[in-house]
C-alpha cells in the first residue's frame, strides 16, 4: 500500500469520526505513559493528517510531523497555516529508504504505521537514532490477526505479536518496554485490538 493510496484519501481523512476518536485515544495513551512537558520535542512518524500530534500539541514543545504521502503533508500544512498546529514542521520522510535526519527528539510517536513497514528492524534502529538518551518511543499498532483487516495480498504485517515486538525493541537498543491495550479498530463489523508499546532509548 504505497503513498498514492494515502494521497487519494487524505482530504477526507478527518471526516471519519472513528479516525479522529482513535487518534485522541492514542494521544491519551501517550500522555498516560510519558511525563510530557513543554520542553519536549515530539516527532510523529507516519503522521497522516497529524491528528495524534494535534491532540498532544498543547502538552509538548516543538513538534515535527513526518509522512511520505504528499496528500497527507498538504493537509498538515493547511493545519499549520490555520494555526491548528502552530509552529509545526513537516518532513517528507520514509525511514525504510532514507537515513534518519540528524536531529533528536524526546518523544517519537507512530500510530498504525509499523504494520506497513517491511524492514521493522531497520526502522526501529532509525527511531533510536532519532531519540535523545532516555527518550521515549511510543508505537500504537494492531495485534496479530488473520489478515482479514488488509486482505491476504497486503505487503506489510498482519499486526504484531506483543512478545516478539518487545524483543525487537530490545534488539534495537531500547529498554523499559511496556505494552498495554489501546482500543480497537472495527472493519466490516469485526473488531481488531490495538496496543500501545512504549520504550526508552538506553543512556
Amino acid at each position: 500500500m504505497g503513498s498514492e493510496h494515502f494521497d487519494a484519501i487524505a482530504a477526507d481523512w478527518d471526516n471519519d469520526e472513528a479516525k479522529v476518536a482513535r487518534a485522541r485515544g492514542v494521544a491519551e495513551a501517550v500522555a498516560h505513559a510519558v511525563p510530557l512537558d513543554h520542553e519536549m520535542r515530539l516527532l510523529e512518524y507516519g503522521a497522516g493528517t497529524g491528528l495524534v500530534t494535534q491532540a498532544l500539541v498543547d502538552r509538548v514543545g516543538a513538534v515535527t510531523l513526518a509522512d511520505n504521502s504528499a496528500g497527507m503533508r498538504a493537509v498538515i500544512q493547511e493545519k499549520i497555516d490555520a494555526g491548528v498546529l502552530p509552529g509545526a514542521r513537516v518532513w517528507d520522510l520514509d525511514l525504510e529508504t532514507q537515513p534518519a535526519p540528524d536531529e533528536q527528539f524526546e518523544v517519537v510517536v507512530t500510530s498504525l504505521v509499523l504494520h506497513h513497514v517491511r524492514d521493522i528492524a531497520g526502522v526501529l534502529r532509525r527511531f533510536v537514532e532519532l531519540l535523545v538518551p532516555t527518550g521515549y518511543l511510543c508505537i500504537a499498532d494492531m495485534d496479530r490477526e488473520d489478515t482479514g483487516f488488509h486482505g491476504a495480498d497486503f505487503g506489510g504485517h498482519p499486526g504484531f505479536d506483543r512478545a516478539e515486538l518487545t524483543a525487537q525493541l530490545a534488539e534495537a537498543g531500547l529498554s523499559d518496554v511496556s505494552v498495554e491495550d489501546c482500543g480497537e479498530l472495527v472493519k466490516d463489523g469485526v473488531p481488531y485490538s490495538v496496543f500501545m508499546a512504549v520504550a526508552r532509548r538506553a543512556v
